[in-house]
Formats: structure tokens, C-alpha cells, sequence
């Protein structure tokens, strides 16, 4: 985790996974989303935090969802419907339920079909925010599956290589394997330099923007270490920055996003669909369809194995893979607390005491 987005240890209070996990649902709940689907809501937006991914935890996250059930952005029941299906794929209206509600159900669906067929996909239309990706294929590595995720987010603030205007989204890929003795591999990422949540951890930290994060509303690159400037004020380039260093990779990747997830879902195009109608792309690959399980989880030891036990570069202590980080990380925090920022508990205790929930943190 880059030091820009780590809450400094002056400013952070410890919450306990239990205390954190109890306050969210109760929210969810106050908000009018049935019990069970709090549950589901409160796993997802927790399970991030333990694993570090405070950028799409309660931290930036809870707070928005308050504001968007409250506005009716979002369905706090939505009916969600089945518009297409086959033996291997389906597609989803969410009815503009938050996709941490739905999100879980399409990825069971895929599941279903991947354990029957060797494989399933579902897309996901009109659907309000997912959180964090990675929980979605990590939901497949719990079936010995290989799961991934994509999302079209809207087409509001990513530029193309060479463009001047946005047409996508952060549009995040992830992809999550199991393994036998190591823990799974899990990759998460945005397609642009950065994802733009963590640019909301910089303003409460106060830490700067590394050139090259962001561009200026013309579409070029900023080059020099700024302070986060607010959502309108900037846009942001594919990851790679320019083409010279990749961007057109990144490029490609977020166009892939809105094709499988905004496109084939029937949403459209994230940049036509707009911020508030996202969609999602779920696929699950059963392993044992392809080849045994135990040859599988054997080699990808061996692959991890190779990478883990090398000799680190200069001044580096260790080599990581997607994942390993995020799984320590996870340990960590059960054992001693999830360290949230002071300001992060403020407005829950603030928001309790507005829905009259009797709940204060720590």
C-alpha cells in the first residue's frame, strides 16, 4: 500500500471488526434495505477495510450510499429480474439496487452454472455502485473456482490516450485464483493511473497526487505533485499515463470493461448510461472442468513459490504477488482493529445519532 493513502497513525482510532460490522449493517438496515441484504451489503464494505482497501470501504463509500438512498438514487428493495438466460450465461436488471446488494447474486448465479458447466458469466444492467471488485472473484475462489470481475463505472472522468474529453469511467478489472499452501491470488485494479476513490484518502490525509495521476481538463497530464483537486476539476489518463509509457494498455483495458459490462449487459456504454445506471460482468471457471484441482492449486504453489522466495531487488525486503499483501493485511486487522481515521468515526458516530441509532464507535 503506497504511503499516500495510509491513515497516519496520529489520526487513526482502532475499531473492531465486530463494532464496525454491527454499525454498517444497522445503517443499511435504517436505510430500508432488508436484513439478510445488510448483511451482504456490510460483508462487502468490511471486507475491503480488512484487507486495506479503505478507498472503497465505510470510510469514502457508507457515506455516499447514505446520501444516495436518501436522494432515491438508490432501491433499498430492488426487484431484481432475470431479461436473458442460457445454460452458461444470464443477464440481470438490478433495478437500481447498489450493486453491493446484487452484485453477490450474480456472482452465485455464475457459480451455479460454472459448477453444472464448467463455466458461467452474468452481466449485470442498471446497478448502483459495487465496491470493492476483488470480493466478487474472491466469492469463486471460496468454490475452488477462478473468478472474475469487471464494471463499467460511468464514463465521467477517464480519457483515452491522446484524448481530450472522458468517455469511461475508473472501469476496474480483477481476477482472483486459489492456490494450495499460499493464499489466492487476487488482482484488483482500476485502468486509470490510479483508482479515484484513493484520491479521496489523499484530501482526508493530506498527502499529494504523484505526477502523471491526474490531467487537467484538457486532457494533459499533470506533472508535478499536486494536492487532490475536487471531483469536476480534473480528469484522469489510463494507467501507463501516456503512451509512452502504456497508456494505450489501460486504454484498451477499460474499453474491454464497457464492452463485457456495459455493453453486453444491455446498460450501454458507460459515458451514455451515465453515473448512476453502472453495470457488472461476473464469470466463474470451475477448475476441476479443465484440469485436476489438486494439479492446479500444485502449480500455481510452484508459480508462487518462484516468486516469493527470490532474492528482492536493492533495497526492497520482499517480492509480493497480487493479494499476499491484502491477506496478511486482513489478519492483521481482525487481530487488532480496523484503523479507521478519526474524521471516518466522527461522521459515523454523527450519522448514528442522526438515524437514531444507538451506536457509537470505538
Amino acid at each position: 500500500m503506497l504511503k499516500h493513502f495510509l491513515v497516519p497513525e496520529a489520526d487513526q482510532v482502532l475499531v473492531s471488526e465486530a463494532a464496525a460490522r454491527e454499525g454498517t449493517q444497522a445503517i443499511f438496515e435504517k436505510l430500508g434495505v432488508p436484513a439478510a441484504d445488510a448483511a451482504l451489503c456490510t460483508d462487502v464494505l468490511i471486507t475491503s477495510d480488512l484487507r486495506g482497501c479503505e478507498s472503497h470501504g465505510i470510510s469514502n463509500q457508507l457515506r455516499i450510499y447514505v446520501q444516495q438512498y436518501g436522494s432515491g438514487q438508490l432501491n433499498p428493495v430492488p426487484d431484481v429480474k432475470v431479461v436473458r438466460e442460457s445454460a452458461v450465461s444470464a443477464t440481470l436488471d438490478a433495478d437500481f439496487g447498489i450493486g453491493l446488494q446484487v452484485g453477490p447474486r450474480a456472482m452465485d448465479l455464475a457459480m451455479d452454472k460454472a459448477d453444472k458447466y464448467g463455466m458461467g458469466a452474468v452481466g449485470v444492467q442498471r446497478c448502483g455502485h459495487v465496491g470493492m471488485l476483488a470480493y466478487y472473484p474472491m466469492m469463486a475462489v471460496e468454490r475452488d473456482m477462478i473468478g472474475v470481475c469487471m464494471v463499467s463505472a460511468g464514463g465521467h472522468i477517464q480519457v483515452p490516450t491522446f484524448g481530450s474529453e472522458p468517455v469511461f469511467g475508473t472501469h476496474p478489472i480483477a481476477w482472483a485464483a486459489p492456490a494450495g499452501k499460499h493464499p489466492p491470488f487476487v488482482f484488483d485494479v482500476a485502468t486509470t493511473q490510479v483508482a479515484a476513490n484513493k484520491i479521496m484518502l489523499t484530501r482526508r490525509i493530506g498527502s499529494k497526487l504523484e505526477p502523471g495521476w491526474i490531467t487537467d481538463l484538457n486532457g494533459d497530464p499533470i506533472t508535478e505533485p499536486v494536492d487532490a483537486p475536487g471531483y469536476g476539476k480534473f480528469f484522469m489518463p489510463p494507467f501507463g499515463g501516456t503512451r509512452e509509457n502504456g497508456s494505450h494498455k489501460g486504454y484498451g483495458f477499460a474499453m474491454i470493461a464497457d464492452i463485457m459490462s456495459g455493453i453486453l449487459s444491455g446498460n450501454g456504454p458507460g459515458f451514455v448510461a451515465g453515473g448512476r445506471e453502472l453495470s457488472q460482468f461476473v464469470m466463474a471457471f470451475k477448475i476441476d472442468a479443465f484440469v485436476e484441482l489438486d494439479e492446479f492449486k500444485r502449480d500455481m504453489d510452484t508459480l508462487i513459490d518462484k516468486i516469493v522466495d527470490m532474492k528482492p531487488a536493492a533495497g526492497h525486503e520482499r517480492v509480493y504477488y497480487a493479494g499476499l499483501i491484502e491477506h496478511e493485511e486482513a489478519e492483521k486487522r481482525r487481530a487488532e482493529g480496523i484503523p479507521y481515521h478519526r474524521e471516518v468515526v466522527d461522521w459515523f458516530n454523527g450519522a448514528s445519532a442522526e438515524l437514531d441509532l444507538n451506536l457509537r464507535w470505538p
